[in-house]
């Protein structure tokens, strides 16, 4: 019984270091490419009202 239960241990560690590497990879690359992508601004324009004809 011991044996099963270290046995599913060892699968759920190795599941979750896997899914945590995979989260982390995401997030670095996610991150790498926010900061070399440049970011369209926001310029603001004053409209003047114009009179319909």
């Amino acid at each position: 019984m011991a044996d099963l239960l270290n046995l599913a241990m060892l699968i759920g560690a190795s599941v979750g270091s896997l899914a945590f590497g995979v989260l982390a990879a995401y997030g670095i690359l996610r991150v790498g490419f926010a900061l070399i992508c440049p970011h369209p601004r926001l310029i603001a324009v004053k409209v003047q009202p114009e009179a319909a004809l």
